[in-house]
């Protein structure tokens, strides 16, 4: 018989051993955990919708998608600066509308030439512009309990508080928080501030 000089290599037979079969279940189990926590997190105390019209540019554009939380205002109230998702006096058959908080229950709401008043005191954020209307924030409102004064960013093509039909906005209309909206061109994810 003949030897091969050098090196030889014999091809060992892999066998599927009881180990592995539980090392790759366990994966599989894990990432479909995951997936349905994920699933009845966002379905039980999140929701998404998208923006409708320019009223909250240049913070959110129009068909945007946003992320809302649900569950956060069972345990607080909303704070001014928040980004809330209400429907207008609670009308089912009405698209969400999503503004920012301006006034919180008991505070007096005003617009004189074109500055919103809270208070007797003037918002001194000058990255809002000028309010070319004031609507019903003409007269001085008081806000009731649970009452929110809400309006756009972009406050001179946004139909908010200042609008007869919408008014102050009841804590049992809000919806809830916009948290995190999703990217549109060239604009990245993020949280809404």
């Amino acid at each position: 018989m003949r030897r091969s000089k050098g090196l030889s290599f014999y091809e060992k037979k892999k066998r599927i051993s009881v180990h592995m079969v539980r090392e790759v279940f366990g994966m599989v189990f894990g990432t479909f955990a995951a997936v349905l926590l994920a699933f009845v997190l966002v379905f039980s105390a999140g929701m998404r919708t998208n923006v409708i019209g320019v009223s909250m540019e240049p913070t959110l554009y129009n068909g945007q998608q946003i992320l809302i939380n649900r569950f956060g205002y069972k345990l607080t109230s909303p704070k001014k600066g928040d980004v809330i998702v209400f429907l207008p006096n609670g009308n089912q058959n009405a698209h969400y509308y999503i503004k920012r908080v301006v006034a919180l229950p008991g505070e007096k709401v005003q617009i004189i030439d074109g500055k919103l008043y809270v208070d007797g005191i003037a918002e001194d954020d000058e990255s809002y512009d000028k309010m070319e209307e004031a609507g019903i924030a003409e007269n001085e409102i008081v806000l009731k309990n649970d009452e929110y004064f809400v309006l756009g960013d972009n406050r001179n093509i946004s139909e908010d508080s200042r609008s007869g039909n919408i008014g102050p906005v009841n804590k049992d209309t809000i919806y809830g928080k916009a948290w995190f909206h999703m990217s549109i061109g060239d604009e990245g994810m993020g949280l809404i501030q």
